[in-house]
């Protein structure tokens, strides 16, 4: 997942996320942004971080072919609502 972007003043809110259709694992992901701007996709922790964790990891087909198209840290999905709210909190910095 994209690293802290430590040139960023931490945002003034704990934690915030969203939830929205992933085209490319279609499936609904959750989106996870924190203070200091690290950023988390709960559908990779759940599916694909299980599966390179613990390699006896099993799931069914059709989530291993959707693991295969999860961009992880290049996701336009993380890094767009990440860069999104870095917008609304400094206006276009």
């Amino acid at each position: 997942m994209p690293k802290s972007m430590t040139s960023l003043k931490p945002a003034k809110w704990q934690t915030t996320s969203v939830t929205v259709h992933c085209d490319l694992v279609d499936d609904f992901v959750t989106i996870i942004v924190n203070k200091d701007w690290t950023t988390k996709c709960i559908w990779y922790k759940r599916y694909k971080q299980k599966t390179i964790e613990d390699r006896k990891q099993k799931f069914d087909r059709n989530i291993r072919i959707e693991m295969d198209k999860c961009q992880v840290s290049e996701c336009a999905y993380v890094t767009g609502y990440r860069d999104k709210l870095i917008q609304e909190e400094f206006g276009g910095k």
